[in-house]
């Protein structure tokens, strides 16, 4: 887990400092390198953890159309929306609308739930014992025909100042919504950069106030109109946010795949890309999916990209050197690689953000019979070690790792472990299974095959070891999906990103007031 300091005076002239737990030893003083006299650095006191609160996207935004004419109405079914959380350990907490209302109650200990019909976006929180709560949480839109035909879900997120939303497109036929929430009690100013092929894109609207306990849908087409491909950077001040862009496309008057993207890991010179999962195809396939990449600094990045499968590490074909303009999105093709599970690792000599995309084709509707439909699913990039991913209501599950090294070397020798704990509809664990990957490769296993037959299974949390070592890390994901008779239907989650948390405060004299 992250962690980050904080800094908090107080009238009575103590200083209260955020620090990592073990850091300063209680009482401890030390010599003024400028005077010789000895310091007093504080006290560490110790912190509850806080408790742990996820926003969860709401209901697709459906368009508008000739609603009661199945031949024209864009969604012909009503969507069939779901929220799974699943809190294996917690001091107990609730469901609740943004206005504070409890939809549903969290038992302490060990609980888990399906809410069906979702009409609104919902928080869950989970609070602490004297370790912090486990909980994960995801909402899922299934629509099996009409123009939104698709699996949209996603884990619920951490609300957070600042995300990066890789992935949609606002060319003709696709429709991109920025979907805006503020689960908080204060406004929130939030500030939009769009980027596209070219780069960053002018504006006429950059900010938008986000009222407490409110919901703002932004139409990123008609901001930045007739852009192939784009990613949305989403700054907060006065409040944390979350935030994810609706994405759907049509080729014609065929569905060409709906789903959520969701912020990926904050931009670095490394970015890694779990659980993709590929079917083969040739090189110049253009339905293979591809990898979305921004450099996001002021200045021409270098990147190589390379594949970790469940045969080993290969750098992907065409993208061993990639040259990434400031600010502009890139799109590269995945095909030419054999069908399995990978995690896409992305290094450059700059900051970059990513995210990929993978597609299903199905079979056509009856408007257009020589036009297959498709499904699409984003992935974002991650960067926490294991985590905890809820199953969306009604798919099937596969779990994904990839063995990521730290250093250049991702075919480095070794192994690392971990324990796949899978919670069950009553929130106990209902099978622990403990895997090993050797470094540089990817694995996957079936939710169904690591639980006894008929089990309903709602989330699972990946453990690592705590004798893997340091030179290693597993990226996680979670592919789920719906089997259709017109074809198949998927999402992949991924953990949500950990919010900074302080383990002790360091307590010290003020010099300025003399007071303790």
């Amino acid at each position: 887990m992250s962690r980050r300091d904080r800094a908090v005076r107080i009238a009575s002239g103590v200083l209260v400092l955020g620090v990592a737990a073990g850091a300063v030893a209680a009482g401890t003083r030390l010599p003024s390198s400028a005077t010789g006299e000895r310091v007093d650095v504080g006290v560490a006191v110790d912190v509850p953890p806080s408790p742990a609160r996820l926003v969860c996207p709401g209901p697709l935004v459906l368009p508008e159309g000739e609603a009661g004419d199945d031949q024209f109405d864009p969604v012909p079914v009503p969507p069939v929306t779901s929220l799974v959380v699943a809190a294996p350990s917690s001091d107990g907490g609730a469901v609740t609308a943004f206005d504070g209302s409890t939809v549903a109650p969290l038992a302490a200990g060990q609980d888990a739930m399906t809410l069906d019909r979702v009409r609104r976006p919902l928080v869950v929180q989970a609070d602490p014992t004297d370790v912090p709560a486990q909980v994960a949480a995801a909402a899922s839109a299934l629509v099996t025909r009409g123009d939104l035909r698709g699996l949209a879900a996603a884990s619920c997120q951490v609300p957070t100042t600042d995300a990066w939303l890789v992935g949609g497109s606002t060319e003709l036929g696709a429709t991109a919504l920025l979907v805006l929430q503020n689960a908080g009690a204060t406004p929130a100013v939030v500030h939009l950069d769009v980027l596209g092929p070219t780069g960053r894109v002018d504006l006429d609207t950059e900010q938008y106030l986000v009222a407490p306990g409110e919901e703002r849908v932004v139409v990123l087409g008609g901001l930045a109109p007739q852009e192939r491909r784009v990613a949305v950077h989403v700054t907060a001040t006065g409040g944390r946010v979350a935030a994810h862009v609706q994405d759907s496309t049509l080729e014609g008057f065929t569905p060409t795949g709906t789903d959520l993207v969701v912020p990926g890991a904050a931009p670095a010179r490394r970015q890694v890309v779990p659980a993709v999962p590929l079917r083969a195809t040739e090189v110049d396939d253009a339905s293979a999916g591809v990898l979305r990449l921004v450099a996001t600094g002021a200045q021409t990045t270098t990147a190589r990209v390379r594949v970790l499968g469940p045969d080993g590490v290969q750098d992907l074909p065409g993208a061993e050197a990639l040259e990434l303009d400031p600010g502009a999105v890139t799109d590269v093709p995945l095909g030419g690689l054999a069908e399995g599970s990978y995690t896409f690792v992305v290094d450059a000599d700059r900051a970059v953000v990513a995210a990929a995309m993978v597609a299903r084709s199905g079979d056509p509707t009856a408007q257009e019979p020589t036009v297959p439909t498709q499904e699409r699913a984003w992935v974002p990039s991650v960067s926490t070690d294991g985590g905890f991913v809820a199953l969306p209501a009604g798919t099937t599950g596969a779990v994904v790792l990839g063995a990521v090294a730290t250093g250049g070397e991702l075919d480095a020798r070794g192994t690392v472990g971990a324990t796949l704990q899978v919670v069950g509809a009553d929130g106990r664990t209902a099978a622990r299974r403990h895997v090993e990957l050797e470094v540089g490769r990817s694995a996957r296993w079936q939710v169904a095959d690591l639980v006894p037959a008929g089990t309903a299974v709602l989330g699972v949390r990946v453990v690592p070891d705590e004798a893997t070592s340091a030179d290693a890390w597993l990226a996680t994901g979670l592919l789920a999906a719906v089997a259709q008779a017109d074809g198949p239907l998927l999402s992949v989650l991924v953990p949500a990103q950990e919010a900074a948390a302080t383990s002790a405060a360091l307590v010290r004299q003020d010099p300025r007031t003399g007071t303790r």
